[in-house]
C-alpha cells in the first residue's frame, strides 16, 4: 500500500497554497499512472470537493425535499432552490462520511456520484471516474486520495469563486504541462491567451460609450466555440475582473473532446458561472448555441486540420441556408478547416443594432492568402473585407505554440469599429516581440513577456504607422482577376517531322498499322507545303489520303489536323464562321488587377506593350482578396559587396596557410 507525502493541509486562510497542496497529491499516484494521466483523477477529486463544499449547508434540505418528491418531474426545478446552487445531490454521503468508512469507500462514493444531478454528473462520466475509482480501489490508493481531499476546506465562505477558479486553472496548467502532447492538442500558451484577451477587450477613444465596460453594473458576454479547458473563457474573466471590476462577463463555450469538455464545465461551474453555457458537441456540425449572439468571441481552432468528417453537414448548411445559415460566403478547401470556425464567430457576433461583436481568433498562414480569386477561402475574406469585419491582424513569433512551431497570427474582427479604424485594417508585426524560454515544452521554444504584450496592445491602441504597424483601405487587399485571350494563329504542314507528333494524339492510337504505314510514306513521299490556311491544308490532306485508300473519323481527322498544326505568331488570325477570333486555350493568361487601379488603364500599361494580338474576355472576370502580411513588412538587405566576400576569403586563407604550415613542422 502506497503512504502519504508528508504535505500537510493548509489552514483555511492559505489559499494561495492550496493548488499546491492539491498538486502534491498527485504524488500518491507515482507508478500507478503515468504523469501526464494524473489529473483525470486529481482534477475530478477537486471537482467534487468543491461541490461537496457548496452544498454542506444544504445537505439537510435537499434529502428531506428529495424525500417528499422522491420521482416527482418537480424534482429538477425544486430540488437546486432547495441546494442553493444550479445543482444537487441528493445522496446520503458526503466526502467525509465516506472517509470515515474505509470498508466500503469505492461502494460510498460510487453512489455519492450518482446522485448528483444530471447537468454536472455528466462531467465525472466524461471523466470516465468509476474506471479511475476501479483503478485506485484496486492499487489500494482510493482511500488515501478521498481522504487526503476530505480534509481540504473548499467552503465558499473561505475559498469564494474567483479564488476557486484561480486555484483550478493553476491545476489545469501543471497537469497540461506535464505532458506536451495534450497541451498541443488542448492548450493554448498562456502568454497567447493574455495578448488576444488584452486586444480584445482594448477600448478606442471614440468607441461608442455605451459599449464600454467601465460603465457601473455592465454585463457583456464572450464565447469560445472551441474552448478546450476553458483557458481562453477564464483569462477574459480574469482580465474583466482585473481591469473592468464593476462589470461581469458571462462565459460561454462548446468543446468536442469528452475530457477537455469535463474539466471546461467544472471550472466554470467553480467560478459560479452557468452550468448550460458550457456545451458538449461538434461545433461545425451541432451548434450549441444556435440562434445566440455575444458581444465578445474567441478561438484557437485546429491549424490545418481537414473537416472531411463534417462536409456534408457544412456543405448541406452552405447550400441549403446560405447567407441565413453560417456559411454562406463560401467553403474552404477540405484539407483546412480554420475559416469555417472564422464565418461561424462572424455569425455569432452581437448585431450593429444591438452594440455590435468583436473577435479575436488564432490562425495560421493559410487564411491569409491561400485560395484564388473565386475559390472559397478567397470567398471568405471577400465577404470580411467588403463587410468591414477585419479590424487588425497581428503577425506573432514564431515556436510559440507546443505542437507545432509554425507562424501565427491574430486576427481581431469587429463588425461596429470606432470612426477612426472604420475601412480600414491595421496590420501589426509581432514577430519579433519573443524571449527564449529557459526550457522548451514540446514545439514552444519562445514565449511573449509581459513587457512586450503590452508593447503590442499598445501599438495596436495607438493605430498609428510605423515600422511594425501598417494600416490599409480594405480595397487595397483586393483584386480583380482578368482572363487575357490570345487568338490561334498557325501554319499547317504535311511531313515527317510533324507527323511524329501528330500520331501520337490518342484518337490516332486505333489506326491500323497499314493505315499508320500508308499516311507515314505519304508524308515522305508527297509533303503538303507550310501553310496558313486551316481549310484548304484539310482539304487537300483528306485528297492525298485517299489516293492510299486512307478513310479517317471525325475525331481522327481532327486530331490529326490539330497536330500538323504549328504555332506561329506571324500567321493570320483563325477566324470562327462569324469572323470573330478563335481562342487559343493554351495561350490563355490571368492577370490581377488591383482594385485600387482602374481595369483599362491597367491593360494599356502592363499587357498591350507586349502583345500584337489579344482580348480581355471581361464575362470571366473575379474578384478575390488576400493579405500578403509578410511583404508588407519585408525589408531589402542588399548583398555584401565583392571586396568583402574577398577580404573574408583571403583572411580564411591566411589562416589556413598558418596551420598547414604549422603542421609541416611537426
Amino acid at each position: 500500500m502506497s503512504t502519504p507525502t508528508n504535505a500537510t493541509t493548509p489552514s483555511s486562510t492559505a489559499t494561495p497554497n492550496l493548488s499546491a497542496f492539491i498538486w502534491n497529491i498527485a504524488n500518491l499516484l507515482r507508478g500507478t499512472y503515468k504523469q501526464a494521466d494524473y489529473g483525470k483523477v486529481i482534477l475530478p477529486f477537486t471537482v467534487l470537493r468543491r461541490f461537496d463544499a457548496v452544498l454542506e449547508p444544504t445537505k439537510a434540505v435537499v434529502l428531506d425535499r428529495a424525500e417528499k418528491l422522491k420521482d416527482s418531474p418537480a424534482a429538477e426545478h425544486i430540488l437546486p432552490t432547495a441546494a442553493g446552487a444550479d445543482f444537487y445531490n441528493t445522496s446520503r454521503y458526503t466526502l467525509s462520511t465516506i472517509a470515515n468508512d474505509p470498508a466500503n469507500v469505492r461502494a460510498n462514493l460510487t453512489d455519492y456520484v450518482n446522485g448528483f444531478s444530471e447537468n454536472v454528473r455528466d462531467i465525472f462520466d466524461r471523466y470516465e471516474f468509476p474506471n479511475q475509482l476501479a483503478k485506485l480501489d484496486e492499487n489500494d490508493l482510493l482511500y488515501l486520495v478521498l481522504q487526503r481531499f476530505a480534509e481540504i476546506d473548499l467552503h465558499p465562505d473561505r475559498v469564494d469563486n474567483t479564488q476557486m477558479g484561480t486555484i483550478f486553472e493553476e491545476l489545469i496548467r501543471k497537469f497540461a504541462e506535464t505532458s506536451n502532447e495534450k497541451a498541443g492538442e488542448h492548450f493554448t500558451p498562456r502568454e497567447v491567451v493574455r495578448l488576444m484577451v488584452s486586444l480584445l477587450f482594448t477600448e478606442h477613444p471614440d468607441d461608442d460609450p455605451k459599449k464600454s465596460l467601465t460603465i457601473p453594473g455592465a454585463v457583456r458576454t464572450v464565447y469560445d466555440p472551441t474552448a478546450g479547458t476553458g483557458g481562453m473563457l477564464s483569462v477574459s474573466d480574469e482580465y474583466v475582473r482585473e481591469h473592468f471590476p464593476s462589470a461581469k462577463l458571462r462565459l460561454h463555450g462548446q468543446e468536442l473532446n469528452a475530457e477537455s469538455f469535463a474539466i471546461a464545465k467544472a471550472d466554470m461551474v467553480i467560478k459560479g458561472q452557468a452550468i448550460s453555457d458550457i456545451i458538449w458537441g461538434d461545433t461545425l456540425t451541432n451548434d450549441g448555441h444556435i440562434g445566440r449572439t455575444f458581444d465578445f468571441g474567441i478561438a484557437n481552432p485546429p491549424f490545418g486540420v481537414e473537416w472531411k468528417k463534417q462536409q456534408k453537414f457544412v456543405t448541406d448548411e452552405h447550400q441549403q441556408r446560405g447567407f441565413e445559415g453560417r456559411f454562406g460566403p463560401g467553403l474552404p478547401r477540405v484539407s483546412d478547416g480554420s475559416l469555417l470556425f472564422v464565418l461561424h464567430l462572424v455569425k455569432k457576433m452581437r448585431s450593429k443594432a444591438d452594440g455590435g461583436g468583436r473577435v479575436g481568433i488564432v490562425l495560421n498562414g493559410s487564411p491569409l492568402f491561400t485560395g484564388g480569386a473565386g475559390s472559397g477561402e478567397s470567398n471568405i475574406r471577400k465577404y470580411l473585407f467588403e463587410n468591414d469585419l477585419v479590424d487588425a491582424i497581428i503577425g506573432l513569433p514564431t515556436d510559440l505554440f507546443y505542437n507545432t512551431g509554425i507562424a501565427t497570427y491574430i486576427w481581431i474582427l469587429d463588425n461596429d469599429k470606432p470612426a477612426s479604424r472604420r475601412g480600414r485594417v491595421q496590420l501589426i508585426d509581432a514577430t519579433a516581440q519573443w524571449v527564449k524560454m529557459r526550457k522548451s515544452l514540446g514545439s514552444k521554444r519562445r514565449e511573449i513577456s509581459p513587457e512586450q504584450i503590452r508593447e503590442i496592445v499598445r501599438t495596436y491602441g495607438e493605430n498609428v504607422e510605423s515600422e511594425t504597424s501598417k494600416i490599409f483601405r480594405n480595397d487595397e487587399f483586393g483584386y480583380t482577376t482578368i482572363t487575357v485571350e490570345r487568338p490561334q494563329q498557325f501554319t499547317w504542314a504535311f511531313g515527317p517531322e510533324r507527323l511524329t507528333l501528330a500520331l501520337a494524339a490518342r484518337p490516332l492510337a486505333s489506326l491500323t498499322e497499314d493505315a499508320r504505314n500508308a499516311i507515314e510514306d505519304l508524308a515522305e513521299e508527297s509533303p503538303i507545303a507550310s501553310t496558313t490556311h486551316s481549310a484548304a491544308f484539310a482539304r487537300d490532306l483528306k485528297a492525298l489520303l485517299a489516293t492510299r485508300g486512307v478513310s479517317l473519323t471525325a475525331p481522327q481527322s481532327k486530331a490529326l489536323i490539330a497536330g500538323l498544326a504549328e504555332r506561329d505568331e506571324t500567321a493570320p488570325v483563325v477566324t470562327d464562321a462569324k469572323g470573330r477570333p478563335v481562342p487559343d486555350t493554351d495561350l490563355r493568361d490571368t492577370e490581377n488587377v488591383p482594385l485600387t487601379e482602374d481595369i483599362d488603364d491597367y491593360i494599356a500599361r502592363e499587357i498591350a506593350p507586349h502583345l500584337e494580338h489579344f482580348w480581355i474576355d471581361r464575362s470571366k472576370d473575379k474578384v478575390g482578396y488576400e493579405i500578403p502580411f509578410t511583404r508588407h513588412f519585408y525589408k531589402y538587405v542588399p548583398p555584401r559587396s565583392l571586396d568583402e566576400i574577398d577580404a573574408d576569403l583571403n583572411k580564411l586563407i591566411a589562416e589556413i596557410t598558418v596551420l598547414l604550415a604549422e603542421v609541416e613542422k611537426r
